[in-house]
Protein backbone atom coordinates (compact mmCIF):
# COMPACT_ATOMS: atom_id res chain seq x y z
CA UNK A 1 0.00 0.00 0.00
CA UNK A 2 1.02 2.99 -0.78
CA UNK A 3 1.34 5.42 1.96
CA UNK A 4 0.35 9.12 1.59
CA UNK A 5 2.56 11.39 3.04
CA UNK A 6 1.78 14.18 5.56
CA UNK A 7 3.73 16.96 7.54
CA UNK A 8 2.82 17.04 11.31
CA UNK A 9 3.62 19.84 13.56
CA UNK A 10 2.74 19.26 17.26
CA UNK A 11 4.26 21.02 20.31
CA UNK A 12 3.15 22.95 23.50
CA UNK A 13 0.59 26.32 23.25
CA UNK A 14 2.12 29.55 21.81
CA UNK A 15 5.33 27.53 21.07
CA UNK A 16 4.87 29.31 16.71
CA UNK A 17 3.47 26.35 15.38
CA UNK A 18 0.68 28.28 13.23
CA UNK A 19 4.06 30.64 11.94
CA UNK A 20 5.80 27.43 10.63
CA UNK A 21 2.43 25.56 9.88
CA UNK A 22 2.23 28.91 7.31
CA UNK A 23 5.53 29.47 5.78
CA UNK A 24 6.01 25.18 5.31
CA UNK A 25 2.08 25.49 3.43
CA UNK A 26 4.14 28.59 1.33
CA UNK A 27 6.86 26.64 0.52
CA UNK A 28 5.41 23.51 -0.46
CA UNK A 29 1.84 24.11 -1.52
CA UNK A 30 -0.08 23.01 0.93
CA UNK A 31 -3.40 22.55 2.81
CA UNK A 32 -3.44 23.42 7.14
CA UNK A 33 -5.82 20.73 8.46
CA UNK A 34 -6.50 21.53 12.07
CA UNK A 35 -5.45 18.80 15.23
CA UNK A 36 -7.22 21.42 17.91
CA UNK A 37 -9.80 20.03 20.04
CA UNK A 38 -10.76 23.60 20.70
CA UNK A 39 -10.37 25.12 17.11
CA UNK A 40 -12.97 22.86 15.70
CA UNK A 41 -16.15 25.44 17.22
CA UNK A 42 -17.37 27.92 16.05
CA UNK A 43 -17.59 31.26 18.06
CA UNK A 44 -14.64 30.14 19.62
CA UNK A 45 -11.52 31.79 18.17
CA UNK A 46 -9.54 34.20 20.75
CA UNK A 47 -9.94 31.74 23.89
CA UNK A 48 -8.57 28.93 21.12
CA UNK A 49 -5.49 31.13 19.64
CA UNK A 50 -7.47 30.29 16.10
CA UNK A 51 -5.60 32.00 13.30
CA UNK A 52 -7.38 35.11 11.96
CA UNK A 53 -7.65 35.51 8.20
CA UNK A 54 -4.96 37.52 7.61
CA UNK A 55 -2.65 35.41 9.81
CA UNK A 56 -3.59 32.69 6.94
CA UNK A 57 -2.04 34.62 4.78
CA UNK A 58 -4.05 32.76 1.89
CA UNK A 59 -3.21 29.18 2.76
CA UNK A 60 -6.65 26.63 2.86
CA UNK A 61 -7.32 25.81 6.50
CA UNK A 62 -9.76 22.66 7.17
CA UNK A 63 -11.39 21.40 10.02
CA UNK A 64 -11.63 25.30 11.77
CA UNK A 65 -15.62 26.45 13.01
CA UNK A 66 -17.01 23.24 11.78
CA UNK A 67 -18.83 22.75 15.24
CA UNK A 68 -21.40 24.23 17.67
CA UNK A 69 -20.31 24.81 20.75
CA UNK A 70 -23.62 23.50 21.58
CA UNK A 71 -22.56 20.01 20.24
CA UNK A 72 -20.85 16.93 21.28
CA UNK A 73 -17.90 16.41 19.04
CA UNK A 74 -15.55 12.89 19.49
CA UNK A 75 -12.45 11.71 19.08
CA UNK A 76 -13.90 9.55 16.35
CA UNK A 77 -15.74 12.79 14.89
CA UNK A 78 -12.50 14.33 14.34
CA UNK A 79 -10.88 11.45 12.72
CA UNK A 80 -13.10 10.89 9.97
CA UNK A 81 -13.25 14.35 9.12
CA UNK A 82 -9.45 14.71 8.79
CA UNK A 83 -8.87 11.58 6.72
CA UNK A 84 -11.70 13.12 4.48
CA UNK A 85 -9.92 16.61 4.40
CA UNK A 86 -6.28 14.78 3.60
CA UNK A 87 -7.53 12.35 0.76
CA UNK A 88 -9.22 16.00 -0.63
CA UNK A 89 -5.83 18.31 0.02
CA UNK A 90 -4.17 15.08 -1.99
CA UNK A 91 -6.42 14.72 -4.86
CA UNK A 92 -5.62 18.65 -5.11
CA UNK A 93 -2.41 18.46 -5.75
CA UNK A 94 -1.53 19.76 -2.21
CA UNK A 95 0.80 18.82 0.69
CA UNK A 96 -1.62 18.06 4.40
CA UNK A 97 -0.13 19.80 6.76
CA UNK A 98 -1.60 18.89 10.43
CA UNK A 99 -0.42 21.14 12.86
CA UNK A 100 -2.10 21.35 16.21
CA UNK A 101 -1.60 21.00 20.43
CA UNK A 102 -3.96 17.85 21.10
CA UNK A 103 -1.62 15.08 21.47
CA UNK A 104 -5.10 12.83 21.21
CA UNK A 105 -6.12 13.85 17.88
CA UNK A 106 -2.42 13.60 16.04
CA UNK A 107 -1.25 10.26 17.08
CA UNK A 108 -4.83 8.67 16.29
CA UNK A 109 -4.61 9.97 13.19
CA UNK A 110 -1.38 9.54 12.57
CA UNK A 111 -1.28 5.67 13.56
CA UNK A 112 -4.71 5.28 12.21
CA UNK A 113 -6.36 4.53 14.84
CA UNK A 114 -9.83 2.85 14.42
CA UNK A 115 -12.51 2.87 17.46
CA UNK A 116 -14.07 0.45 17.92
CA UNK A 117 -18.14 2.06 17.85
CA UNK A 118 -20.26 0.49 20.60
CA UNK A 119 -23.73 0.93 22.05
CA UNK A 120 -24.83 2.71 24.53
CA UNK A 121 -26.37 2.42 27.93
CA UNK A 122 -28.52 6.18 28.73
CA UNK A 123 -29.03 5.04 31.98
CA UNK A 124 -25.45 3.95 32.97
CA UNK A 125 -24.42 7.53 31.97
CA UNK A 126 -26.96 9.36 33.16
CA UNK A 127 -25.79 7.75 36.64
CA UNK A 128 -22.34 8.08 36.28
CA UNK A 129 -23.26 11.79 35.33
CA UNK A 130 -24.96 12.41 38.24
CA UNK A 131 -21.80 11.31 40.41
CA UNK A 132 -19.46 13.60 38.16
CA UNK A 133 -21.86 16.80 39.02
CA UNK A 134 -22.82 16.10 42.75
CA UNK A 135 -19.06 15.06 43.92
CA UNK A 136 -16.78 16.02 40.97
CA UNK A 137 -15.01 14.93 38.17
CA UNK A 138 -11.99 13.12 40.40
CA UNK A 139 -14.55 10.39 41.52
CA UNK A 140 -14.85 9.10 38.53
CA UNK A 141 -11.30 9.04 37.45
CA UNK A 142 -10.82 7.41 40.28
CA UNK A 143 -13.35 4.71 39.17
CA UNK A 144 -11.51 5.06 35.45
CA UNK A 145 -8.08 4.38 36.83
CA UNK A 146 -8.87 1.10 38.57
CA UNK A 147 -9.13 -0.32 34.66
CA UNK A 148 -7.82 2.45 32.25
CA UNK A 149 -4.91 4.29 34.33
CA UNK A 150 -3.38 5.63 30.54
CA UNK A 151 -7.14 7.25 30.03
CA UNK A 152 -6.98 8.36 33.29
CA UNK A 153 -3.53 10.13 33.12
CA UNK A 154 -4.70 12.09 29.82
CA UNK A 155 -8.40 13.18 30.40
CA UNK A 156 -9.11 16.27 32.77
CA UNK A 157 -11.49 16.07 36.25
CA UNK A 158 -13.81 18.87 34.74
CA UNK A 159 -14.11 16.79 30.99
CA UNK A 160 -16.93 15.32 32.53
CA UNK A 161 -18.72 13.81 29.33
CA UNK A 162 -15.19 11.88 28.21
CA UNK A 163 -14.70 10.15 31.59
CA UNK A 164 -18.24 9.16 31.47
CA UNK A 165 -17.97 7.42 27.65
CA UNK A 166 -14.48 6.12 28.67
CA UNK A 167 -16.07 4.22 31.87
CA UNK A 168 -19.39 3.34 29.48
CA UNK A 169 -17.32 1.82 26.73
CA UNK A 170 -15.77 -0.56 29.32
CA UNK A 171 -18.78 -1.39 31.10
CA UNK A 172 -20.55 -2.60 27.86
CA UNK A 173 -17.10 -4.11 25.79
CA UNK A 174 -14.97 -5.69 28.43
CA UNK A 175 -12.11 -3.79 26.79
CA UNK A 176 -10.86 0.10 27.50
CA UNK A 177 -10.67 3.02 25.32
CA UNK A 178 -6.37 2.74 25.51
CA UNK A 179 -6.95 -1.06 25.07
CA UNK A 180 -8.87 -0.16 21.47
CA UNK A 181 -6.33 2.15 20.40
CA UNK A 182 -3.18 -0.19 20.65
CA UNK A 183 -4.96 -3.25 18.94
CA UNK A 184 -5.65 -0.56 16.64
CA UNK A 185 -2.03 0.85 16.16
CA UNK A 186 -1.00 -3.02 15.27
CA UNK A 187 -2.36 -2.29 12.07
CA UNK A 188 -0.41 -0.59 9.25
CA UNK A 189 -1.11 3.38 9.40
CA UNK A 190 -2.20 4.85 5.71
CA UNK A 191 0.24 7.65 6.45
CA UNK A 192 3.84 8.31 5.97
CA UNK A 193 4.28 11.42 8.33
CA UNK A 194 7.53 13.54 9.19
CA UNK A 195 6.67 14.76 12.40
CA UNK A 196 7.94 18.57 13.89
CA UNK A 197 7.49 20.65 16.88
CA UNK A 198 9.28 23.58 18.10
CA UNK A 199 11.21 23.33 21.39
CA UNK A 200 11.62 26.15 23.78
CA UNK A 201 13.24 26.67 27.15
CA UNK A 202 10.35 26.00 29.46
CA UNK A 203 10.95 29.48 31.57
CA UNK A 204 10.73 31.40 28.03
CA UNK A 205 8.00 29.71 27.04
CA UNK A 206 6.10 30.43 30.15
CA UNK A 207 6.76 34.28 29.32
CA UNK A 208 4.99 33.59 25.68
CA UNK A 209 2.23 32.20 27.52
CA UNK A 210 1.79 34.96 29.87
CA UNK A 211 2.20 37.67 27.22
CA UNK A 212 -0.36 35.41 24.47
CA UNK A 213 -3.09 35.61 27.24
CA UNK A 214 -2.38 39.28 27.89
CA UNK A 215 -3.00 39.71 24.37
CA UNK A 216 -6.16 37.37 24.26
CA UNK A 217 -7.50 39.42 27.09
CA UNK A 218 -7.17 42.68 25.11
CA UNK A 219 -8.29 41.40 22.46
CA UNK A 220 -11.78 40.61 23.98
CA UNK A 221 -11.57 37.29 25.57
CA UNK A 222 -13.97 37.66 28.88
CA UNK A 223 -16.72 39.33 26.29
CA UNK A 224 -16.49 36.14 23.60
CA UNK A 225 -16.92 33.54 27.06
CA UNK A 226 -19.96 36.13 27.72
CA UNK A 227 -21.31 35.45 24.02
CA UNK A 228 -20.84 31.77 24.51
CA UNK A 229 -22.25 32.29 28.09
CA UNK A 230 -25.23 33.86 26.45
CA UNK A 231 -25.44 31.03 23.87
CA UNK A 232 -26.71 28.80 26.65
CA UNK A 233 -23.08 27.28 26.66
CA UNK A 234 -21.75 25.65 30.10
CA UNK A 235 -19.08 24.44 32.07
CA UNK A 236 -20.05 20.79 31.46
CA UNK A 237 -19.99 20.92 27.77
CA UNK A 238 -16.77 19.77 26.15
CA UNK A 239 -16.23 22.90 24.40
CA UNK A 240 -16.12 25.30 27.27
CA UNK A 241 -13.01 22.60 28.69
CA UNK A 242 -10.61 24.83 27.01
CA UNK A 243 -8.36 26.80 28.62
CA UNK A 244 -9.68 30.44 29.42
CA UNK A 245 -13.60 29.45 28.41
CA UNK A 246 -13.83 27.52 31.46
CA UNK A 247 -11.95 30.23 33.73
CA UNK A 248 -14.32 32.73 32.70
CA UNK A 249 -17.48 30.95 33.45
CA UNK A 250 -16.38 30.25 36.65
CA UNK A 251 -16.05 34.27 37.37
CA UNK A 252 -19.45 35.02 35.18
CA UNK A 253 -21.18 32.74 38.33
CA UNK A 254 -19.20 35.03 41.67
CA UNK A 255 -16.85 31.98 42.11
CA UNK A 256 -13.69 33.88 41.17
CA UNK A 257 -12.84 37.57 40.92
CA UNK A 258 -11.70 38.90 37.62
CA UNK A 259 -8.11 39.15 38.99
CA UNK A 260 -7.94 35.88 40.04
CA UNK A 261 -9.72 34.44 36.70
CA UNK A 262 -6.72 36.04 34.91
CA UNK A 263 -3.94 34.28 37.18
CA UNK A 264 -6.14 31.19 36.69
CA UNK A 265 -5.71 31.18 33.12
CA UNK A 266 -2.27 31.89 33.15
CA UNK A 267 -1.64 28.99 35.30
CA UNK A 268 -3.26 26.24 33.73
CA UNK A 269 -1.91 27.13 30.31
CA UNK A 270 1.34 26.83 31.72
CA UNK A 271 0.32 23.74 33.08
CA UNK A 272 -1.18 22.65 29.87
CA UNK A 273 1.86 23.29 27.90
CA UNK A 274 3.72 21.26 30.39
CA UNK A 275 2.00 18.06 29.80
CA UNK A 276 1.92 18.73 26.32
CA UNK A 277 5.49 18.90 26.16
CA UNK A 278 5.12 15.41 28.46
CA UNK A 279 2.98 14.06 25.85
CA UNK A 280 4.75 14.60 22.74
CA UNK A 281 8.32 14.01 24.75
CA UNK A 282 7.12 10.00 24.30
CA UNK A 283 7.16 10.08 20.44
CA UNK A 284 10.25 9.03 19.15
CA UNK A 285 9.41 10.10 15.36
CA UNK A 286 9.00 13.83 16.20
CA UNK A 287 11.80 15.87 15.08
CA UNK A 288 12.49 18.83 17.46
CA UNK A 289 13.44 22.42 16.14
CA UNK A 290 15.49 24.34 18.47
CA UNK A 291 13.44 27.79 19.07
CA UNK A 292 17.00 29.54 19.20
CA UNK A 293 18.23 28.41 16.14
CA UNK A 294 15.60 29.39 13.15
CA UNK A 295 13.43 26.47 13.42
CA UNK A 296 11.37 27.43 10.31
CA UNK A 297 14.44 27.87 8.01
CA UNK A 298 15.29 23.82 9.39
CA UNK A 299 11.96 22.74 9.15
CA UNK A 300 11.81 23.88 5.45
CA UNK A 301 15.03 21.82 4.51
CA UNK A 302 13.73 18.76 6.38
CA UNK A 303 10.75 19.20 4.36
CA UNK A 304 12.60 19.34 1.21
CA UNK A 305 14.13 16.26 1.46
CA UNK A 306 10.79 14.41 2.87
CA UNK A 307 8.98 15.64 -0.50
CA UNK A 308 11.53 14.92 -2.97
CA UNK A 309 11.65 11.67 -1.06
CA UNK A 310 7.78 10.92 -0.66
CA UNK A 311 5.29 13.15 -2.31
CA UNK A 312 5.23 11.45 -5.35
CA UNK A 313 4.71 8.41 -4.38
CA UNK A 314 1.13 9.16 -3.78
Amino acid sequence: MKKIPIIVIGGPTASGKTALSIALAKRFGGCIISADSMQIYQHMDIGSAKPTEAEREGIRHELMDIVSPLENFSLADYLVLAHDAIEKAVSRGELPIVIGGTGLYINSLVDDVCLEESESDPELRKELTKIGEEQGGEVLLRMLREFDPESAERLHPNNLRRIVRAIEVYRLTGKTMTEQMQESRKKPSRYEPLMLAIRWDMKKLYERIEKRVDIMLGDGLEAEVRMLWDMGCNKHMTSMQGIGYKQFLNYFHGLTTLSETVNLIKRDSRRYAKRQMTWFRRDERICWLDAEKNPIDTAILLCEDFVLANFEKV
